[in-house]
């Protein structure tokens, strides 16, 4: 009963977050988090171009200041660029008006958009923080499915986590970069770059769509979503520079 009633209030708030678009039709949204990299995304949208896909790319504002010709480039190929902060803190640490500051400097220095995206760091978000959403105009997207490629696994362990995920409707989180990790060596995306290619041979017959796109497709299913992370598994994380500092060049890792 009090499920039932916190999701009725949420949507008669306007404060349920996108989890997928019920549909028929066949056609998946592929989003990206975290970047953009020099050194992963790229090679990301050369594999998308290759099977005429498009996505849906959350972006760091930090990064999009060091990489501004890589969002040109994701735009002028009618990919989607989405709100994912200015440095990827978990939102709930944060006061509301450090929380609007995240997303106005980040917003501040992308292309306008027709449709106002916004993903929060770590998916991790209160009441409040919905709330300050709302008030920005956004559209918070979370996901359907994820394949976990913040840690380190092999290629065929990402495709395995999402071959039963590719159905009408779901949107799929990935990341074309890690903005934080516990891990150097996590920092590599190469097997998050073969699982995408080899995603979308399996999928020949699904449309890979942005999230705008997707809402047009079918009604949006939009669910209370509240996460707060470990303080203290929060802790240990260090930014990616930190990390290649501390452990490996992310680009020396790069797949070429």
């Amino acid at each position: 009963m009090y499920l039932k009633l916190k999701k009725s209030l949420n949507e008669f708030l306007g404060l349920g977050t996108l989890t997928r678009v019920a549909t028929q039709q066949r056609c998946v949204a592929l989003t990206f988090d975290d970047g953009p990299s020099p050194d992963y995304t790229p090679q990301l949208l050369r594999i998308l171009d290759q099977h005429e896909a498009l996505a849906t790319f959350f972006v760091v504002g930090e990064k999009v200041a060091q990489n501004p010709r890589l969002i040109q480039e994701m735009v002028s190929r009618g990919h989607c660029v989405g709100n994912h902060s200015w440095n990827h803190p978990s939102f709930p640490t944060l006061r509301g008006a450090e929380r609007r500051r995240q997303m106005k400097q980040c917003a501040d220095i992308l292309p306008r958009q027709n449709k106002l995206l916004f993903r929060p760091p770590f998916g991790h978000q209160t009441l409040r923080s919905r709330l300050d959403a709302r008030r920005m105009g956004y559209e918070v997207v979370a996901w359907t499915a994820m394949a976990g490629d913040w840690r380190d696994h092999s290629a065929t362990e990402l495709l395995c986590n999402l071959e039963n995920k590719i159905r009408p409707g779901n949107i799929i989180l990935l990341h074309d970069a890690l903005f934080s990790s516990s891990d150097a060596g996590y920092l590599d995306r190469t097997a998050t770059l073969q699982a995408v290619e080899r995603l979308l041979e399996i999928h020949s017959d699904y449309e890979f769509v942005t999230v705008p796109r997707l809402l047009q497709m079918g009604r949006p299913v939009r669910v209370p979503w509240y996460r707060q992370g470990d303080r203290a598994w929060l802790d240990s994380l260090k930014t990616e520079d930190a990390l290649a500092i501390d452990g490996i060049d992310p680009s020396s890792t790069a797949a070429k």
